[in-house]
């Protein structure tokens, strides 16, 4: 498994009714998210804030209404927090992938599909048994670049600012272009 180093500021979408919005453990849920098998611990966070605002917009694809149309109190916010310096499994790069067995159109599979949860949760199992403290992949959200799927093992990420939805969406759009 290839490593990358992690560290420094990331980017977390939160639903402004969460008590916790760095709250680990909800991933650990069955059944798991992507990176995280059910019983183990992973904050999913966002290296820019271009990728969280994609994140959002995939989260509202299909619906009759987009996230403009929700009052604001009721918006994703956006966190920002600060994570320790470490090292993660790398599922970013062509070569990382090669070396946890995922295809290089990852997050897609050869066939053009979503790569399933059933297949990545080993490879964060493993990346988290190896004492890596993450797994950094590539975004399955259109527009995204990067992700990280953070183990949080001793050190509790610290959030630094916590933007209501009408302050964050809107710079984000004039950064990309929206």
């Amino acid at each position: 498994m290839n490593t990358t180093p992690i560290g420094g500021r990331y980017y977390r979408v939160a639903n402004p009714e969460w008590a916790d919005p760095v709250d680990a453990s909800f991933a650990a849920r069955f059944p798991g998210q992507r990176w995280n098998p059910p019983g183990l611990s992973c904050l999913y966070l966002n290296h820019d804030v271009a990728t969280a605002r994609a994140n959002v917009y995939r989260q509202f694809r299909g619906l009759p209404y987009s996230p403009e149309s929700l009052e604001p109190a009721m918006a994703p916010q956006l966190v920002e927090v600060e994570i320790p310096s470490g090292q993660a499994a790398d599922a970013h790069s062509d070569e990382g992938l090669a070396a946890v067995g995922l295809p290089a159109t990852y997050p897609q599979d050869p066939s053009g599909g979503v790569v399933p949860h059933e297949v990545c949760q080993p490879i964060g199992q493993a990346a988290h048994d190896a004492n890596l403290d993450g797994v950094d992949y590539r975004s399955a959200a259109p527009g995204g670049t990067r992700e990280l799927a953070w183990f949080p093992r001793h050190t509790p990420p610290v959030p630094t600012a916590l933007r209501p939805f009408d302050q964050w969406w809107k710079s984000s759009a004039a950064l990309s272009g929206g």
